[in-house]
């Protein structure tokens, strides 16, 4: 398990979480970051950095966010 960011990251798109991730595993896209789940080690520095808190463990992202743990794993699947 790793987390995800979700729907409010894309209009904020704030690099706090980038620059407290202590193995470099949050990676920009093109309208939003993401959590590569490989390397994630779920110490949750990003979670309590995101302003806009669009950071969830997997398991607790809402049900109308769920669509972004695809969108996430599409996303390193793609590189």
């Amino acid at each position: 398990m790793a987390y995800v960011i979700t729907s409010p990251c894309m209009e904020e798109k704030a690099r706090e979480c980038v620059e407290v991730c202590p193995v470099d595993c949050i990676h920009e896209g093109e309208d939003m970051f993401y959590i590569n789940p490989d390397d994630c080690i779920d110490c949750g520095a990003c979670l309590s950095a995101c302003p806009v808190e669009a950071i969830y463990y997997e398991d607790e992202v809402p049900e109308e966010e769920s669509k972004f743990i695809e969108l996430n794993m599409r996303f390193f699947q793609m590189k």
